[in-house]
C-alpha cells in the first residue's frame, strides 16, 4: 500500500498560520512534532508509536527557547519543518483556561447571550477548549474556582499559564482531525479577557457537566 502523503497545501496552510500569528497577534510560536508517513499510515515524528498527541506536541525539552515572535523567524522554521505543529506558549502574551468541550460550549453560549467580553477560543479533536484570557491570570483559577464552591481538578478545569502550550489552527492530531477555532483571533477580541470574568460561566458549566457524568456511572 502506497505512503500516506500530506498535502502540499495543508504544509503551506500551517506556515501561512504561523507567520500570521506572529506578525498580526503578536503571539509567540513554536514548531512541534509533524506527521510522517509510514507503512501506510502515519505516525508521529517523536518515534512512539503510541504517542498519545500524534504530530501535535513538543519536539524536544527546549521547544519554549525556540518560540519565536518573529514572522520572519516564523517563516523560516516552518519553512525547513512545512509540516510541524504549531504551538503557541502560554504565559506570555496569553493564558489559557482548558475545559471540556461540552462544558464549554455550553459556557460560551451563555457568555455570548450575557455580552461578556470573550478572547479567541479553540478547540481540539481530543474534545477540550482552550480560552484565552490575560498573561499571568491563569495562576488565579484554582482560588476563583474554590470561591465558587468547587475544586478545579474535580470539575476538569485547568489554568494554562507559563510552562504551557495551545496547540495552534490548523495543526492535526493525527487521524483524530485537526484543532480548529471555536471563536477566531479578530481586531475586535484583541483584548482579552481577566480569567476572573470567564469563571463563574466556566465553574458553573464545567460542574454541571462533572455532576451529569456521575449521574450515568451511578
Amino acid at each position: 500500500m502506497e505512503a500516506t502523503k500530506i498535502p502540499p497545501q495543508r504544509n503551506e496552510q500551517l506556515l501561512d498560520a504561523a507567520v500570521r500569528y506572529a506578525d498580526e497577534q503578536h503571539w509567540d510560536v513554536c514548531p512541534g512534532t509533524w506527521l510522517e508517513a509510514a507503512e501506510g499510515a502515519e505516525r508521529c515524528s517523536c518515534g512512539d508509536a503510541d504517542c498519545a498527541f500524534p504530530g501535535a506536541h513538543p519536539a524536544g525539552p527546549d521547544w519554549a527557547g525556540q518560540a519565536t515572535g518573529s514572522g520572519a523567524a516564523a517563516r523560516r522554521l516552518w519553512s525547513e519543518h512545512p509540516r510541524a505543529s504549531i504551538l503557541l506558549p502560554t504565559g506570555r502574551s496569553f493564558d489559557a483556561i482548558d475545559v471540556p468541550e461540552s462544558a464549554g460550549f455550553l459556557a460560551l453560549a451563555r457568555m455570548e447571550r450575557m455580552d461578556v467580553p470573550l478572547g479567541p477560543v479553540t478547540r481540539t479533536p481530543d474534545r477540550r477548549m482552550f480560552f484565552f484570557v490575560l498573561p499571568g491570570t491563569a495562576a488565579d483559577v484554582d482560588d476563583l474556582v474554590r470561591e465558587s464552591g468547587w475544586r478545579a481538578a474535580a470539575i476538569d478545569l485547568v489554568g494554562r499559564g507559563e510552562g504551557h502550550y495551545v496547540t495552534g489552527p490548523p495543526t492535526r492530531v493525527g487521524r483524530r482531525g485537526a484543532v480548529q477555532w471555536a471563536r477566531r483571533p479578530t481586531a475586535s477580541n484583541r483584548w482579552l479577557p481577566d480569567t476572573e470574568k470567564l469563571i463563574g460561566p466556566l465553574a458553573y458549566a464545567c460542574a454541571r457537566e462533572a455532576a451529569d457524568a456521575r449521574a450515568r456511572r451511578s
